[in-house]
């Protein structure tokens, strides 16, 4: 299993998540998150915003998903400008549910 975790512009992040959602992916968490990149934050005039407004989805998939859900968050978040976003990819060793507390994997 593996957790992706994509770090987005807020504009794209819904249709993201809608298209995970009828590739086959529904189980997502969306936070709120403000960042930067390379970019270093936006000037607009005399102000300079050092932190952006972004969305980190989370979903976990099994290792032969990956590629999948990959592209899918490619298409779907790029803008083909600075600040599209990031994604990471780790391994879930273990997960529990929380009411529970049976191991779910």
């Amino acid at each position: 299993m593996k957790m992706i975790r994509a770090i987005l512009r807020p504009e794209t992040a819904d249709s993201v998540a809608d298209s995970l959602s009828e590739a086959g992916f529904p189980s997502i968490t969306k936070i709120n998150a403000f960042g930067r990149g390379k970019q270093k934050g936006i000037t607009v005039g005399n102000i300079h915003y050092d932190e952006l407004p972004k969305i980190q989805l989370m979903l976990v998939v099994e290792d032969a998903d990956v590629e999948k859900v990959m592209k899918v968050i490619q298409y779907k978040s790029y803008t083909g400008n600075m600040g599209d976003g990031k994604v990471f990819i780790s391994p879930v060793e273990r997960a529990f549910t929380v009411r529970t507390g049976s191991e779910t994997l």
